[in-house]
């Protein structure tokens, strides 16, 4: 079979994904972070052992750096200009999700499942050669891309995403002391919280929704689907989290989108 049709195979395979990640967190919780707390031990017994939440955070998101460069270092398109502004908008993301976020957040005392590890890990492999490989190889994309009404409009959701997505992960971090890494979760408070219980989330949806759009690509939509279908469920949990935890919870607020979910 030829590269080409097993590539458009795997962007399939990563709907079906998608919905099949959608479906299983509408039913199951995943144990991380605050959920890991409130998870029953025979719960977490079925995830496995642990890691330190940090290192399972660089290992897991590293992927989206170093694999991806090699996949697209590999395409035909590798050294023209478009392409390189794209992957180095692709990367931008991921080096603050690999290699800054992790060293900010409240980690002492922190585990992660390295089950969870491990998935992250593979789909970022496996994303990673989709993106890439689109980018430097499939796709096509003129000088005058970086002009088009798709380019600037994707790029301006996606710069909007990140600042968003950067901003609320800031004040999630900020919430806690030094000395509360166990615990010590406070009701977030102001702007974009006081209308959605998880806009990290909202933000990190509408950056890879301007990276479907900026690239124009199949591979870009589908990550913007996956990305949906695996961050809502996981918002919708944790207003459900903040709604068990706090009686004055405002019930306007909705999870994800506001006014809508």
């Amino acid at each position: 079979m030829e590269e080409e049709q097993w590539y458009w195979k795997a962007l399939w395979l990563n709907i079906i994904l998608a919905f099949s990640t959608a479906a299983s967190l509408t039913r199951i919780t995943a144990p991380y972070g605050r959920h890991t707390q409130a998870a029953p031990s025979s719960s977490l017994d079925v995830w496995g052992p642990s890691m330190p939440a940090r290192d399972g955070w660089v290992l897991m998101e590293s992927p989206a750096l170093w694999f991806t460069l090699l996949v697209f270092s590999a395409g035909k398109h590798s050294s023209e200009t478009v392409p390189l502004v794209l992957l180095r908008l692709f990367q931008l993301h991921y080096t603050h999700r690999a290699l800054i976020y992790p060293f900010r957040m409240r980690s002492r005392g922190k585990t992660i499942s390295i089950a969870i590890v491990a998935l992250s890990f593979v789909f970022n492999i496996y994303n990673g050669y989709l993106q890439a490989r689109w980018l430097s190889e499939f796709g096509t994309y003129p000088d005058t891309w970086l002009r088009s009404p798709q380019f600037i409009s994707g790029s301006l959701l996606f710069a909007a995403g990140m600042v968003t997505n950067v901003w609320a992960d800031s004040v999630l971090i900020s919430l806690r002391k030094p000395g509360e890494e166990r615990g010590g979760y406070k009701l977030p408070q102001g702007w974009l919280f006081s209308l959605v219980a998880c806009p990290n989330y909202s933000g990190e949806i509408l950056e890879w929704l301007g990276w479907a759009l900026l690239t124009w690509s199949p591979a870009g939509l589908v990550f913007f689907i996956f990305t949906a279908a695996n961050l809502i469920p996981r918002a919708v949990a944790h207003r459900r989290w903040y709604v068990s935890k706090f009686p004055e919870f405002p019930a306007s607020r909705r999870a994800v989108i506001p006014f809508v979910l």
